[in-house]
């Protein structure tokens, strides 16, 4: 039986989502049909614009993104906060930017209601929205309805583009968030389409790093990286930028075993920091793929999952 998205998705548990959507047709997401010839590369581009333009409307971070050929990953942030302090106001300004708003808020808006009852139903109205722009569930709708859309219109079809849900795993814990981040940010070098993370298309870490060599710093819809001092604030990943990226060159290079080459034996400082073996954290993140569990975290995390969501037992992945 299909368990409800309130029972995977629950910020009060933990903030930090991996998701993961994948075509149901033959016909590819992104990349070259071998069968027909064709190439779909440029919809990598349509998923990356589109993740990126829905995290400046939705109070939903991303800590990294990853589009392949015929799926996308996602690590997302649930910023509530973000979203309850947001004016009413700016609640239908972002709104707007992606739905066609009633007249009645159009009268709101211009001063024009004329009574209690429409007073109450603009309220109410702003505050589902409100719910709505920090819920990952209608995040992905939105992205996955709008890239079904212009694939379908340009296939000269109808029907389902995408598998019935998105796949969502729960991150409880820093080093469960830093296994993810860092198995999205590889999948491309992962499935040999790219030699390193920088040279990595639609990627997060490729955006970062290309940020990181600009001359001039320019605002970005992705989660910053906040560091280890400010581990309380709501907004970033609480790592370092500089040791997340040393961090995925090396388990980049555990994985390519293909390679010849020496690996270096330094481990990154960002293992250290958060206690995690080597070893355990190229596990963990060979884990996210190949068992389907949708917690993820310490016993003490998944004890505390298990209380607030009220149940005996999760489909966990454990971390030491």
């Amino acid at each position: 039986m299909t368990t409800a998205r309130s029972k995977l998705i629950c910020p009060d548990v933990t903030p930090y989502y991996h998701c993961v959507s994948r075509c149901v047709r033959r016909s590819y997401l992104c990349g070259q049909d071998k069968l027909t010839g064709k190439s779909f590369e440029h919809r990598r581009d349509w998923v990356e614009q589109k993740i990126l333009s829905l995290a400046t409307i939705f109070c939903i971070r991303i800590c990294a993104y990853a589009v392949m050929s015929n799926h996308y990953h996602l690590v997302a942030f649930i910023d509530k906060e973000a979203a309850q302090a947001l004016s009413r106001e700016e609640i239908i300004e972002r709104w707007a930017a992606e739905h066609t708003i009633p007249s009645i808020i159009q009268r709101y808006l211009d001063g024009q209601l004329t009574g209690q009852a429409e007073w109450e139903c603009c309220l109410s109205l702003i505050e589902t929205w409100r719910d709505r722009l920090c819920s990952l569930s209608w995040f992905m709708k939105e992205l996955n309805y709008n890239i079904a859309l212009q694939a379908n219109k340009e296939d000269n079809c109808t029907g389902r583009f995408w598998e019935g849900r998105f796949k969502s795993q729960a991150l409880l814990d820093e080093k469960a968030l830093l296994a993810a981040m860092a198995y999205v940010d590889l999948n491309p070098v992962r499935a040999k389409l790219a030699e390193t993370p920088e040279q990595s298309e639609h990627t997060s870490i490729k955006r970062r790093i290309s940020k990181l060599e600009q001359e001039k710093s320019t605002a970005s819809p992705l989660a910053d990286f906040v560091g280890y001092q400010s581990q309380g604030d709501t907004y970033g990943i609480p790592f370092r930028l500089i040791d997340y990226i040393e961090l995925v060159d090396w388990i980049g290079r555990q994985f390519r075993t293909d390679k010849a080459g020496r690996i270096q034996p330094t481990q990154p400082a960002i293992l250290k920091r958060l206690s995690l073996p080597q070893q355990e954290c190229v596990q963990l993140c060979r884990n996210l793929e190949q068992h389907a569990r949708v917690w993820i975290g310490s016993s003490t995390h998944l004890i505390h999952a298990k209380s607030k969501l009220k149940r005996k037992r999760l489909l966990a992945i454990h971390i030491s």
